[in-house]
Parts: structure tokens; sequence; C-alpha cells
């Protein structure tokens, strides 16, 4: 069996891959099992200093990882090698935080001595998906292999090149062998790895259905899993916002990766007093994207990925429209995976846009009376990944955000992720929490560690 990788902007074939066989499968996790003995045996700081030296190879080398991720999934050159300098960073801030994150706590008790300690399980299997094929594989590992486990990733078929370019930086960035390895693996050969006694947990960033179906065999297995499972995150816009900024950063938001992110602004809901003024503003914005050639410096927005991924945002937006919303970018113009910008109005629950999630660059625009229907509309989801607030009133945009059923909530910004805060959602979005402590700490045993009174 073969991958084959396509740039997604011309259609051509860039490379195939032979998938890897049953023995190259079992060499892999025996060599997984042999290095986390040797790996997780080393001391937190030679870990540090080794993810040290995988940020700067990141740096150094940003130019040729980012012409590879663009060619593979189409996001701007600009966009792919800002991502590996986003990889960079998160390496050093590890490096930095770990003793901290890792060290033992003291706890108080009628123990002699007691404390927590925190080590590593093993051999963690990530399962990643393609639109920010390094960053979302390297916020697993970067923390993971500081804490002591190894990697094993399982990548989206059509970035094969990226998954085998990550393991290139690990390796030449002079980590042992078998600390981290790409499975080029098909998604029935998921539930066998979770069956092996040698993988430890597993960490999926993908669709919901994805999500189930990896969840129920870590569960059957008592295997930790950790889901980030994709959103439709709300961008509420109350009347005494700045709203020149507000459009500006939703638009961003929601642009960014040819809309291609779990964390884009996807449903705009205005408050009625500054609907008409936001709209103006969000339109003059997404007339100023020139959507093309990626590897071109004037282009603001690449590519979608896939062509069933452009066939699912076409589809939402004429459901949508067919259900009473407005188009208010004149028509669909679409060539291949190459979309424009759409932009919805009069978007309601019960509709595409609103129910489902859009992953391409489509942005609704959604009326809120007040702000309590403003909440309840954004609250009106399956899904509970992120949003934002802009309002003014640094007081209120605070009461709100608590209101916000989601894992984070920027106010006055752009939600993003972010290595020094945890990163994850509720509700069908997924459970767990990526980066920052809470994400350095999701595989490892939390062991309590108890000495009696003499």
């Amino acid at each position: 069996m073969t991958f084959s990788s396509i740039n997604p902007y011309n259609q051509r074939k860039l490379k195939t891959y032979r998938t890897d066989s049953l023995a190259t499968i079992e060499r892999k996790l025996k060599q997984a099992d042999r290095a986390f003995a040797d790996w997780s045996a080393l001391s937190l700081r030679d870990r540090t200093n080794f993810l040290r030296s995988v940020g700067t190879y990141l740096q150094v080398h940003k130019q040729r990882y980012g012409e590879l991720i663009t060619a593979e999934m189409g996001k701007t050159l600009a966009e792919a090698i800002s991502e590996v300098e986003k990889c960079a960073a998160t390496c050093q801030f590890y490096a930095d935080h770990a003793e901290a994150f890792l060290a033992d706590q003291p706890i108080e008790s009628d123990a002699a001595h007691s404390y927590v300690t925190y080590q590593p399980l093993g051999a963690v299997l990530a399962i990643m998906p393609w639109n920010f094929p390094f960053w979302q594989a390297m916020r697993f590992a970067i923390p993971g292999l500081i804490a002591g486990n190894v990697g094993l990733l399982k990548h989206a078929p059509n970035v094969s090149g990226c998954a085998l370019a990550i393991e290139e930086v690990f390796r030449e960035a002079g980590l042992p062998d078998g600390v981290f390895q790409t499975l080029l693996v098909d998604v029935p050969m998921v539930e066998t790895l979770l069956k092996d006694r040698r993988v430890k947990a597993v960490t999926l960033t993908g669709s919901g259905r994805a999500g189930a179906s990896v969840a129920a065999i870590a569960g059957s297995q008592i295997k930790k899993s950790v889901l980030e499972l994709g959103g439709s995150d709300a961008l509420i816009v109350l009347a005494d916002a700045d709203l020149e900024k507000a459009a500006t950063i939703a638009v961003k938001s929601r642009m960014q990766n040819a809309g291609q992110s779990c964390i884009a602004a996807k449903r705009f809901i205005v408050e009625k007093a500054a609907k008409n003024q936001f709209t103006e503003l969000v339109l003059h914005n997404i007339q100023k994207i020139r959507q093309g050639d990626p590897m071109d410096s004037a282009t603001t927005m690449g590519p979608m990925a896939r062509l069933d991924l452009a066939d699912t945002i076409e589809r939402q937006c004429r459901e949508t429209v067919a259900k009473g919303a407005r188009l208010l970018t004149n028509t669909i113009i679409r060539s291949g995976c190459n979309v424009e910008p759409i932009l919805l109005d009069k978007v309601k629950p019960g509709m595409a846009a609103f129910d489902e999630e859009t992953f391409g660059p489509l942005a609704v625009l959604i009326d809120a009376k007040d702000e309590a229907d403003a909440i309840r509309l954004a609250n009106q989801s399956d899904f509970g990944l992120g949003a934002a607030v802009w309002t003014q009133d640094a007081e209120k945009a605070e009461q709100l955000a608590r209101q916000i059923q989601a894992g984070s909530v920027f106010v006055n910004g752009l939600m993003r992720s972010d290595a020094r805060v945890p990163f994850g959602g509720i509700k069908t979005s997924g459970f767990g929490r990526e980066l920052s402590e809470a994400g350095i700490r999701e595989f490892v045993n939390v062991k309590t560690i108890w000495v009696e009174k003499s």
C-alpha cells in the first residue's frame, strides 16, 4: 500500500510513500520499548538539553521545512515558516520550564515525608491531522519527550513528507534512535497499535468520529487518551467593542490557513447595534485577501488541503443559503482546492454553517439581540473548544467569558494556542489538555510517595 502527497494548489503529485510493513512496525515498536528504558533514565536536564537542540535545528532549517509544509498542505509560505518557528519556540519554553513543571511536590501530611512525583509512562501514540503538520505533532512530542516518554507518530497520509521530516528533525538534533519514530500506517492499523502492550497512551487531534473510535479502543485497554476534536468557535462582538480591531482580528482568525483551523473564529455573533458597521468592516477585510499560489509572497491565503475538504465547505455554504442565509460575497468562486473567502449573513441554528464545524474559508454572521442572547447562541453548539469576546468593558468581558462553554476564551484578542497556557476543549471538542504545565502532566504517572514515621 502507498500514500501520495499532492500539491493542493495545482494537484500535482509530489511523492509516493510505501506504508510500513508488519515487520517494520514490529521493529519500530521494539525500538521504542528499548529506547524508553534508556531515555527515561536520563536526567531531566539531559533531556531538556536535547530538546533545546531540536529548537535550534528547527530555527536553522525553518525555510526548508516551511516549503515542505506549503507544498504538501497548501498554507502560504509565510504561515508555514511561522509554524516551524512556533515549534522551535515551544522547545525553548519547555526546556526552560520543565524542571519546575515536573518537580516533586511536597504534600503536608502526618507522614515523616510525603510527596508527589511525576514519572513517564512509555511509548505514546500520536494520531495527528494535516492542517498544522509540524505544530500539531510537536506540541505533543516536545513536552512528552522532555517528560521521559517516547513518541510514535501516525500522521495524516497527505502530509507523509512532513511526518518523515519531523522524525528527521529529532534524529538530526541528536536524539537517540527510537525516541521519536514516524509510522506510515493506515487507519485500520491504529487499533492494532493501541492494543499492543508497548503503547501506553494515545493522543489524537481530528474529527469527532475518529476521536470516539480511538477513545473506545483506548478505554477497552485501560489506556490514557487525550482528544482534541475541533470546534465551532464563537466570536462575540458587543456594541461597545472596538469594531475596526474586532473585524480585522475576526477575519484573520477565520481565514488564516485557508480557514482550516480548529480554533478559528467560525461564528461571528454580533449585537444588533453593531451589526451593520461590523459587517461592512468584515467585508472590507475579506476583500483585501488574495487567494492563490501559496509560494507567491503576494498571496495571503492558499488553497484548501484536499478536494474533498473543498467539496464539504461548498456543500455547507449552499445548504446554509438554501435555508435562508444571505451570501454577501456575491458568489462561490472555486477552482479545485482554491476557494475564495465566503461570508454569509443571517445564519441561525439549524443551518449547516451554524451546527457543523466549517473547516475552510467560510465566515458567518449571526444576529444577537443583546449580550445574554449572544451567550445563548455561543453555547448553542455541540462544540466547546475556544471563543472570543469583544467589548471595551473589561469587567463585563471577564464575566461573560466565564459563562461561555469552552476550553479557552480570549478577550479582545486572537484565539490561539500558546505553549504558556493549557489548550483543549469540552463537550464534543474532546478532553484532556495540551501545552503548559497541564500538557506535560497528561502522560505521566502522578505518583504519591509516603514515608511513614519510624
